[in-house]
């Protein structure tokens, strides 16, 4: 099962990262429940080995393309998120002071926490994609218009998966013209 669950994530993120027309710098935030990958309710059946073997599909391609990965806490910890000291520290984005644990924060970010170099925890967000996986509701932590995003892989291991990129704002009205690259 775990070996499925890396695939089917670094899969997911291939695509997801051609779609979003991802580029260095950008943060993907991830919302997961390690609970419903594995075939359990979100909040109740905490795993470790499926949160590493998500971080196991997901960080190396990150990291090859220099896009931060942002993991969003549960709702016990109000939904913070857990990302490098230095992606946080650029865009001035506040530290608060809270470590992640399996039941409070999630499997996933206690992994991410254990992984980045760096960790720090803040309170939102606006990441330029999104993964949710398992219905953790990651929409509060991405750029103003989020878009949905249909990938080959509706789910990992267990869990829903609903991928979102984001654009710019269209400003203007029936005589605008819009800039492709930012669509």
């Amino acid at each position: 099962m775990y070996e499925e669950i890396t695939a089917q994530a670094a899969q997911a993120l291939k695509e997801l990262m051609e779609t979003a027309r991802l580029k260095a710098g950008d943060i993907l935030v991830v919302g997961c429940s390690s609970s419903e990958m594995v075939g359990g309710t979100i909040g109740k059946n905490s795993s470790m080995e499926a949160a590493a073997a998500l971080y196991k599909g997901l960080a190396p391609l990150l990291e090859e393309k220099g896009i931060w990965l942002a993991a969003q806490c549960c709702e016990h910890l109000n939904r913070c998120l857990i990302l490098e000291e230095q992606a946080a520290q650029s865009r001035g984005w506040p530290v608060v002071n809270v470590l992640p644990q399996p039941h409070a924060g999630g499997s996933w970010a206690t992994t991410c926490w254990a992984n980045f170099r760096r960790p720090v925890a803040v309170e939102a967000i606006r990441a330029q994609a999104g993964m949710d996986i398992g219905d953790t509701l990651i929409g509060m932590h991405l750029e103003p218009v989020a878009v949905p995003v249909r990938l080959s892989v509706r789910s990992i291991g267990r869990a829903n998966l609903v991928c979102a990129r984001t654009r710019a704002k269209y400003i203007g009205g029936e005589r605008a013209h819009y800039n492709p690259d930012l669509v």
